[in-house]
């Protein structure tokens, strides 16, 4: 599939004052027609895709965007038409939303979009639209500094995190994980187990499957709400988005002292990877929270990291 040959699209993933998400229904005679899906259109001759956006916005829901940031591209080949959605969240608007063009319309909340019908090539829009974009991953070399670690998580409005403790006794694993559940729960935050923890607890919301584990897999495993998982090149990208992980982790993305001997991405070569796969990709290794908005405009939900969120 080349991007070339694909109609380009700019979509807009609009959020309320309550994170609702807005979404329109298709025509009846258009391609997908009766569908529902992200507004947006596609772009004119030389126009930018932030340009797309704001017009097409403006022209279908009435609305004048003030702050966009990108949120993911999908290329999807349908049997007759093959696409590139450059989608962007749209956080801050002006103007009351309104269906210009006689389409449905609806508010909805995040986790009930599973509920409306979508071309296939938004499914991987729906996830990137429920994640966030940091994902703290928690360690500690004995439980009172995990424990400490997980607050100065929360201090940096993390609302996902994966247990991972490679560094923790193993006498100590099972109180941490109550503890850090409990807490968390009580906080919002989710909770995915990293496979190689010693824990068979669905309890918590999702599995993070280090690369040896995401290998080992044929499909998905089950009973879990999420499933993410560690990659480092393209075969484990596209061996993630094959079994149907919901999101990968892409690691190292710049050189870091825990791993001085691993060969860092870069930059270029991390756009280009995440590029080639319809899933959302945290980017992680030697990153801060001042990166997110190169992060993001390299084409990755967020950042994931250990010391990114503990300061």
């Amino acid at each position: 599939m080349t991007v070339n040959s694909a109609v380009h699209v700019a979509v807009g993933v609009i959020r309320d004052g309550n994170g609702n998400i807005l979404l329109t229904q298709r025509a009846k005679h258009a391609h997908q027609g009766g569908l529902w899906e992200f507004p947006g259109g596609k772009l004119e001759a030389d126009e930018t895709v932030i340009q797309a956006l704001r017009r097409e916005l403006r022209e279908e829901v009435g609305i004048t965007v003030r702050t966009a940031k990108p949120l993911i591209k999908i290329n999807h080949r349908y049997p007759d038409l093959q696409v590139l959605l450059d989608v962007w969240q749209v956080f801050e608007f002006a103007g009351a939303a309104t269906a210009l063009e006689g389409q449905a319309m609806r508010w909805v909340a995040p986790h009930r979009l599973s509920d409306y019908a979508f071309p296939a090539a938004n499914a991987p829009i729906i996830t990137a639209s429920r994640l966030p974009d940091r994902y703290a991953i928690l360690e500690g070399r004995n439980t009172k500094q995990v424990l400490a670690n997980l607050d100065r998580i929360i201090g940096n409005r993390v609302d996902l995190l994966q247990l991972r403790l490679k560094t923790l006794p193993a006498a100590e694993i099972s109180a941490v994980y109550a503890a850090v559940l409990a807490k968390c729960r009580a906080r919002g935050i989710q909770v995915l187990l990293n496979s190689d923890l010693t824990l068979s607890d669905q309890a918590a919301d999702g599995l993070h499957l280090s690369s040896r584990a995401l290998l080992a897999c044929r499909s998905r495993p089950a009973n879990y709400p999420w499933v993410a998982a560690s990659c480092h090149n393209l075969a484990e990208l596209r061996h993630a988005e094959h079994i149907g992980a919901d999101f990968a982790v892409l690691a190292p993305v710049l050189p870091t002292s825990t791993h001085p001997a691993a060969q860092a991405l870069g930059w270029e070569t991390m756009a280009g990877l995440i590029a080639q796969v319809n899933l959302p990709v945290f980017a992680l290794g030697g990153l801060n929270l001042d990166d997110m908005d190169r992060v993001l405009h390299a084409g990755a939900q967020g950042i994931a990291g250990i010391s990114a969120f503990l300061s």
